[in-house]
């Protein structure tokens, strides 16, 4: 049996792929034997379901995507103090340096993810199997090493591109690609997974949380406004998802809810369904543990509560009265009671909790057993880049459309808010839009470095973080990665 071994960039890892019954449920397999893989369609299946586990890990969606909203300001890690978090308290505070734990993390989480979406790749379309299967399966694939590109280059910059399974007698050294050419495959894998892969609606209900073309269309969307270009196909693409079904909840906490999963507004979520594995980095845990972790601290509101993900009171300060999002996504003296728990100031540093993403222990009845998906991509956020694109395009008035219809949900009705503003005007509500909106699931910092004119850093010295320079919007190449290959270059500005 050959066992191919990979490195993305540098760090060495020996393979493991799934076989699964259903969606989530899954074995191990130690290698992969090339000669017997890959003959029959469970075989494409199991293949598949293994690159999307990654996305479940605490280096990704379990931990390291949803703290980015720390680092960008809208909270502070609370924890218990001292060294607890400390290496996303540096980030926030812009004093992080390249043996950052949290960093290496985010750097080395999509690394299996691609690799078995390359496996995929480069196997399946060879497979005697059924050609509708076969194009599902090469979508997904291609969905997931967008995304998981997608998510390095917005937070390191260029990196190493490998597009073919990397094996031991390959040169593990290799150059980073640049930015431009990292957008293109991304983009270019997109557009193929936008033709590949089936409806959303034509999922049974075992195979739902699989990539979709809606979910294809949405994340080349945010694609290109990550880059500011092709406005006109940005709104196309999102009108294309409305007419896919796609809409907002009726109410703004089922998308939250671990027992409205992959509802009528979700484009993508990572899929977890509550199996207990007490080690947390351990990457067969397929529990979620956002409850869990931000839950507030000795509260005995959630099973857990480690009060992480304490909003600020600059925050919490700029929701709209009548915004009813707030009593949803925040706790705060005098909020609405958390199953039948009244919350008290006191177990926040901040004077506030994340309310967002708790799990009753009804549901979840131990710290490690939720059920709850992590929600990333859905049509509010459709909604509000398809505003951002218009009125980009000097179409304000055509975008105050979308935006009401985001802000109509959350309770403010009136439209005049948002009527008659100059282009300048409109970009600003639109972003503070986004913040209240995404709170708190990874978008803000992304939306903070991708727009113009220093936004990001004009924001955190506003906010009192005044030592934050241009060269804090990419995170650091990892030290241990730069030793392990000497043709990785570091970013600017760090050494």
């Amino acid at each position: 049996m050959k066992k191919f071994k990979y490195i993305l960039p540098c760090f060495l890892l020996g393979l493991t792929l799934s076989s699964c019954n259903g969606f989530l449920d899954k074995e191990p397999w130690d290698s992969i034997d090339t000669s017997k893989s890959f003959q029959a369609e469970e075989d494409a299946i199991a293949a598949v379901n293994g690159a999307y586990q990654p996305l479940q890990w605490p280096k990704l969606y379990n931990m390291r995507m949803w703290t980015l909203d720390i680092v960008a300001g809208n909270s502070i890690v609370g924890a218990g103090g001292g060294t607890d978090g400390i290496e996303t308290t540096d980030l926030a505070n812009f004093i992080t340096t390249t043996d950052n734990a949290g960093v290496l993390d985010v750097w080395r989480g999509p690394s299996p993810g691609i690799l078995r979406c390359n496996f995929v790749i480069k196997n399946v379309p060879g497979m005697n199997i059924d050609q509708s299967l076969k194009n599902r399966c090469l979508g997904e694939a291609k969905f997931l090493r967008a995304h998981y590109y997608f998510i390095l280059v917005r937070l390191f910059g260029g990196v190493p591109l490998l597009t073919e399974p990397q094996t031991s007698d390959d040169d593990l050294k290799p150059f980073r690609a640049s930015k431009e050419e990292i957008y293109k495959l991304i983009e270019d894998d997109l557009k193929e997974a936008i033709n590949l892969l089936p409806d959303k609606s034509s999922y049974s209900a075992s195979d739902l949380g699989r990539a979709s073309k809606g979910a294809a269309m949405g994340l080349l969307a945010k694609v290109y406004l990550t880059q500011g270009k092709e406005y006109a196909e940005i709104v196309r693409l999102c009108e294309e998802i409305q007419k896919l079904g796609y809409h907002l909840n009726e109410d703004y906490s089922d998308n939250f809810n671990p027992n409205k999963k992959n509802g009528p507004e979700s484009l993508f979520e990572v899929q977890y369904y509550g199996k207990t594995s007490y080690d947390f980095w351990s990457n067969e845990n397929q529990a979620s543990w956002l409850s869990a972790f931000t839950g507030p601290r000795n509260s005995d509101m959630v099973a857990g509560g480690y009060g992480w993900n304490q909003p600020t009171a600059e925050f919490v300060s700029q929701y709209e009265e009548g915004d009813n999002r707030k009593d949803k996504t925040i706790l705060y003296l005098g909020c609405p009671d958390f199953d039948g728990k009244q919350y008290q100031s006191s177990y926040s540093t901040t004077g506030y909790n994340l309310r967002k993403f708790l799990v009753t222990k009804s549901v979840s009845m131990d710290f490690n057993t939720s059920p709850a998906n992590f929600v990333v991509l859905r049509y509010a956020d459709v909604l509000l880049m398809k505003a951002e694109a218009l009125n980009e395009q000097a179409l304000t008035t055509d975008a105050e459309t979308p935006l009401y219809e985001v802000r109509k949900r959350a309770g403010l009705t009136n439209r005049a808010d948002i009527e008659g503003l100059t282009q300048a005007q409109m970009r600003e509500k639109i972003i503070h839009e986004r913040r209240m909106e995404l709170a708190f699931e990874g978008d803000r910092w992304f939306d903070l470095v991708r727009l113009k004119d220093n936004y990001a850093l004009n924001f955190f010295h506003s906010i009192g973080k005044t030592n934050a320079t241009e060269k804090h919007l990419l995170m650091p190449i990892p030290l241990k990665e730069i030793e392990a290959n000497g043709n990785l270059k570091q970013n600017p500005g760090y050494n």
